[in-house]
């Protein structure tokens, strides 16, 4: 019988090693158990000019985009009201009157 520590995320008691890592086959979960007691970093976007967003903001479209599919371009200028940030290459979420539901990266707008 091994020592290994619950899952912290889902609290299984299935966890294993691999390597350094400890994994939970039920959530997928990988940590390690010097890194229980590490705070975790929380990400900050921020717009071209260096302004920190946040969910809820508005934005400004800093240049023309083109958008895969349709036939005219974002133009400059264009406001995005309500913003949600999100993890990965294109990090705002928003919906944009005439376009529908976008995404767009955070070093293309600035903050209204």
């Amino acid at each position: 019988m091994s020592n290994l520590p619950n899952c912290p995320k889902c609290n299984s008691e299935y966890t294993y090693e691999v390597g350094t890592l400890l994994v939970c086959p039920e959530c997928g979960h990988e940590w390690t158990l010097t890194g229980e007691g590490a705070p975790e970093t929380t990400r900050v976007w921020k717009d071209a000019n260096g302004t920190i967003l946040q969910d809820g903001d508005t934005v400004t479209v800093t240049k023309d985009l083109k958008v895969k599919g349709a036939s005219a371009p974002i133009k400059g200028g264009t406001k995005v009201k309500n913003i949600r940030l999100v993890e990965g290459d294109h990090d705002i979420d928003c919906r944009i009157d005439g376009f529908g539901a976008m995404q767009l990266k955070s070093e293309f707008v600035k903050k209204a």
